[in-house]
């Protein structure tokens, strides 16, 4: 290195401009002569350990030398300094260590095809050459120079700028002596000249907001107990199977009584009883994911890969997963592949560029959520998205991911007037390359981590959500039926007496109702905003509002489809959702909430115990009409049914949705013999005014093309279910 080279080298460490701290920094040899050099800004005195050996400083920024006689320094040597203050420091030397990153990750990742890339970037702890530290490893092409800071190094990003594998824009630097719970950010100069603070994009935890600096996570010491639950999920028939939804936002469950957040392991022990003693299946949990907004219930992600700090550490999910395992309860993740908040440590404009979004406002961001949209052209981009689902799946035992937001991935014009979103190739307005993402994410989601369930979100027409993406589908397990939610409700909302004008509401998602695998959902969304909460959206009285209520109830755990169901909503709270609250947990003693809670429990056991109503969820095979023309009385009644060991289960459904009793109302059945009530929602046990029918027994009487006739009493603002005993 000539003597002008070596100045200039050694002015751009200084300035914090150099590319590659390792052709300056750390031992050098030839046959006769080692070099050794530091920077150390805050350095008084500096040696060389073992041997005492002192370094001269060579430049007022703080860079020392030693120059000597070739084997006089050891391989692994420590650097010993004193700062101005008088405190001594001793650590290993970072730049004496050979890279550790495997090329084979790295061109995999360049290709997109990395789907495990959690395991190599971040801060991984590791034992090098028998010396303990952590290895740094991130993403970032446009970067000038990347270096690691925190309070170890005073937040000062001259002490350890990374290496650069420029040819796959990957930067690395292992740090020794660092320990677990270590603070750190990068310290990235950007392509556009300017210094970006930055959280680690796969950093495994992150401090409570609303700090926002990674920590370094120290490998599971958690001992996984659900051994039994994960080798028959891999066998799990989710589609013939009974699959109803507990939808929980862990921040506003349950508070103690200061009104802070529960850990993970208390909330386990707490929700999950309760979640049994109501015959769920799955609870599903708000994005969990590291966010600094509470507002945005988590919607809004900065730590993908990090269970959020508010309830624990990442072991303390494990447990709570763990937990729900051993009691038979899975676990779904709500998950936010679709767009990211613009938060400055973030994902947003990372390296002075942009690189986890597209460049064009017209593709990258989403106008009515302020937020920025993942580039799915970006081979790198869509690994750390397959690696973050894979990550939860696999480290957290997660049971499978409910994704947000899937018409905004789908239409390049979601939300956008004229003008204002970029055709695709073909001039259509599908992204091709979100849809190209989503069934490579589905094929390798449901290959890797078997019995898994993939949901989703979407709220349009979109064909084939639910298909297999080898015969052009998304390859999703299960969507949730947007149509059939909003048209119940707005039905619902109708005064009786005007029902029936508007009968088309509740026999129209027939039509659709086998085209896709779909769960029947009244989430979050449906209790915010101004909406109300669903006792509120029913008319009437205060009696008329929960019959009304426990009528709806009893129509969905009916109809076709798996279930979901929001807290709170099954013992009826009043008022909407509050995010920064816990649930009204003092109205489940209240005769009327505790009624609908009652049948809430009830229409669970009844639909994981009676095969009619969960076998055929998602064919036409386990429902049929009886009589869908009743709008003058608003009544409709149907059969759901699953043939099981060669015998044909059935369960009649009939539904008033008016306050007037209808006394022997006739219907046709194929089954003669003795009818008992398997439930009816208008009991005394809910509240109810409990008319009820005794043993009901058919007529030799055809009607409705069936060759049986039944007379039943009909209560008010109710439904009742059926069973034949031959």
């Amino acid at each position: 290195m000539s003597s002008h080279t070596h100045q200039t080298d050694i002015q751009k460490l200084i300035e914090g401009l150099h590319p590659d701290p390792f052709s300056i920094l750390g031992k050098y040899q030839t046959k006769k002569q080692q070099t050794v050099r530091v920077f150390l800004p805050q350095a008084k005195t500096v040696f060389i350990q073992p041997g005492d050996i002192p370094l001269q400083k060579i430049d007022d920024a703080g860079l020392f030398e030693w120059q000597g006689v070739f084997g006089t320094v050891a391989d692994k040597y420590q650097i010993q300094w004193q700062d101005d203050s008088g405190k001594k420091h001793k650590n290993y030397d970072p730049y004496s260590f050979d890279l550790q990153l495997n090329e084979s990750d790295l061109r995999l990742l360049q290709q997109g095809k990395h789907w495990h890339a959690y395991r190599f970037l971040g801060a991984k702890p590791k034992l090098v050459d028998g010396i303990e530290g952590v290895l740094f490893s991130i993403w970032s092409p446009n970067a000038q120079r990347i270096s690691v800071v925190g309070d170890f190094c005073d937040w000062d990003g001259r002490r350890f700028p990374m290496y650069c594998h420029s040819y796959f824009g990957v930067w690395e630097l292992f740090i020794p002596n660092l320990k677990p719970n270590t603070l750190y950010k990068y310290e990235i100069l950007g392509a556009d000249n300017t210094i970006h603070l930055k959280s680690d994009p796969y950093g495994k935890g992150f401090e409570q907001r609303p700090q926002t600096s990674s920590y370094v996570v120290s490998p599971s010491t958690h001992t996984w107990q659900d051994q039994n639950w994960l080798q028959q999920r891999e066998n799990f028939d989710w589609q013939t199977q009974p699959i109803s939804v507990y939808e929980v936002h862990l921040g506003s469950w349950l508070r103690d009584e200061n009104n802070d957040f529960l850990n993970y392991r208390q909330l386990a022990h707490q929700l999950i009883d309760y979640v049994k003693n109501l015959h769920f299946t799955h609870i599903e949990l708000l994005p969990i994911a590291e966010h600094p907004l509470d507002d945005s219930w988590g919607y809004q992600v900065t730590g993908y890969f990090a269970p959020t700090s508010r309830f624990g550490s990442p072991d303390d999910f494990r447990y709570f997963v763990d937990y729900c395992h051993q009691h038979e309860i899975g676990v779904i993740l709500d998950w936010v592949p679709g767009h990211f908040p613009k938060d400055a440590h973030g994902l947003a404009w990372f390296d002075g560029a942009a690189l986890y979004e597209y460049a064009d406002p017209r593709q990258g961001e989403h106008q009515d959520w302020g937020t920025l949209i993942f580039n799915y052209a970006r081979h790198e981009v869509i690994c750390f998205l397959i690696s973050n689902a894979l990550y939860w799946l696999k480290e957290f035992h997660i049971d499978g991911l409910r994704v947000d937001a899937v018409a905004s991935m789908l239409y390049l014009d979601y939300s956008r007037e004229p003008g204002e979103w970029i055709p695709n190739q073909h001039g259509g307005n599908e992204n091709l390359e979100a849809i190209e993402f989503m069934r490579q994410m589905n094929t390798v989601l449901h290959q890797e981590c078997k019995g898994i369930m993939m949901i989703a979100e979407e709220s349009t027409s979109w064909p084939q959500v639910t298909k297999p993406s080898y015969v052009g589908g998304l390859g999703f397990s299960i969507k949730w039926n947007m149509g059939w939610m909003h048209d119940s409700l707005q039905y619902m909302s109708k005064d009786p007496v005007h029902r029936a004008y508007h009968h088309d509401s509740l026999t129209f998602s027939v039509s659709y109702a086998f085209s896709e695998n779909f769960i029947l959902s009244f989430s979050h969304d449906e209790v915010v905003h101004g909406k109300k909460s669903l006792l509120d959206k029913m008319p009437g009285d205060t009696w008329q509002k929960f019959a009304n209520l426990r009528l709806l109830y009893t129509y969905m755990w009916c109809y076709s489809g798996k279930k979901l169901l929001f807290m709170g909503c099954e013992f009826a709270q009043g008022h909407e959702w509050q995010f920064k609250n816990s649930l009204d947990w003092e109205l489940p003693d209240v005769d009327m909430h505790q009624g609908v809670q009652q049948l809430v429990s009830d229409l669970n056991q009844l639909y994981l115990t009676e095969p009619a109503l969960h076998v055929d969820d998602f064919t036409q095979q386990g429902f049929q009409w009886i009589d869908d023309h009743d709008s003058e009385q608003s009544v409709i009644s149907f059969i759901r049914q699953a043939k099981i060991e060669g015998k044909l289960r059935q369960v009649i459904v009939l539904l008033n949705f008016t306050p007037i009793p209808r006394n022997d109302y006739q219907i046709g059945v194929d089954k003669s013999g003795e009818y008992h009530e398997i439930l009816n929602s208008d009991a005394a046990y809910y509240s109810g005014s409990n008319m009820a029918n005794s043993i009901l027994h058919t007529e030799l009487k055809p009607w409705m093309g069936r060759p049986y006739s039944l007379s039943v009493n009909l209560p008010p603002l109710a439904g009742i279910m059926l069973s034949c005993e031959n």
